[in-house]
């Protein structure tokens, strides 16, 4: 093929490049570069290899070390196993909760309420999502504590006790405030697919003769499954995901997964394993939504295109 041919194929492809599309997505496609793949990139790098090595090849020779990936799932303690296995059970009760308390609320917020009673209880529900999440849990801190306000009003007012009780440092504060920082992540969604729900179709159904529980179940459930989904996913992936309320509300007896790769990174400095357990956490979640997705019939793409 000459030369002049390339060239002449290499100006019209130039015709052809949309520079409006191009140049908005240089930042996304920055952004993903530099702050998602490579850095995903590094942290496998890093998984294969021992602690104190500097470098994959040595004395010519390529050297991986695969122990960082077994030796975790062999330890005689079993104390990975242990936590990552708790971990992501935690996380999806967290997530079955969460869709409990969320479905109704949105459900009421989208299909009861009307007008100036709706817009009230929207803003009560985001307001205390507009401060820092640090502070929220430092607040429930505060309440559950045996010094604080829960113990206050079930001793000093109602007298349901006769002395305070510590209602921190265990699965029932894990799980309230779990759920209180996920649940407008379940909520919103639905109530976005909800809202766009027709009455008339609701009033159809049990004109035809359905019961509530088959017309949520023929009728509303099916518009909201996608958000539903939505709403699963990221409650899932940020309670596995999350530092802040396992250290601090759940204490010493429920170390999570992120906290272990907090101390193999920080306080014994081995970035090998802390990456490896890293990219562990990563692939597990990310397969339990991948199956979610088969059970439930759907696909990721559908999942977002229609929420």
């Amino acid at each position: 093929m000459s030369v002049e041919l390339w060239r002449g194929r290499f100006r019209r492809w130039k015709l052809r490049v949309r520079w409006e599309i191009v140049l908005p997505a240089i930042p996304l496609f920055l952004w993903l570069t530099l702050l998602i793949f490579f850095p995903h990139v590094r942290l496998f790098l890093l998984s294969l290899m021992k602690r104190g090595q500097k470098a994959f090849f040595s004395d010519g020779f390529l050297t991986i070390y695969l122990g960082n990936y077994i030796n975790p799932f062999i330890d005689p303690d079993q104390i990975f196993t242990r936590v990552f296995f708790r971990t992501v059970g935690y996380s999806l009760a967290n997530t079955l909760l969460t869709l409990l308390v969320a479905y109704p609320v949105a459900f009421f917020l989208a299909k009861v309420l009307k007008g100036a009673q709706k817009f009230a209880l929207l803003l009560l529900v985001m307001l205390p999502y507009w401060v820092s999440e640090l502070v929220r849990v430092y607040a429930w801190m505060n309440i559950l504590r045996e010094t604080g306000f829960l113990n206050y009003l079930l001793v000093d007012v109602l007298g349901l006790f006769q002395e305070p009780r510590e209602f921190l440092f265990n699965n029932f504060s894990l799980f309230t405030v779990f759920v209180y920082s996920s649940v407008l992540l379940m909520l919103l969604p639905i109530y976005s697919s909800l809202e766009g729900l027709a009455d008339e179709q609701i009033q159809a159904a049990q004109d035809l003769g359905a019961g509530p529980l088959a017309t949520f179940r023929y009728v509303v459930f099916p518009v909201s499954l996608p958000s539903v989904t939505y709403g699963s996913i990221l409650v899932f992936m940020l309670s596995a995901g999350n530092y802040l309320i396992p250290n601090l509300i759940g204490g010493k007896n429920s170390l999570w997964v992120t906290e272990m790769i907090y101390n193999r990174f920080i306080i014994s400095t081995n970035w090998g394993l802390g990456s490896a357990y890293s990219l562990l956490l990563l692939l597990s979640t990310s397969l339990m939504v991948w199956l979610g997705l088969k059970v439930t019939g759907q696909t990721l793409r559908g999942v977002f295109s229609e929420t």
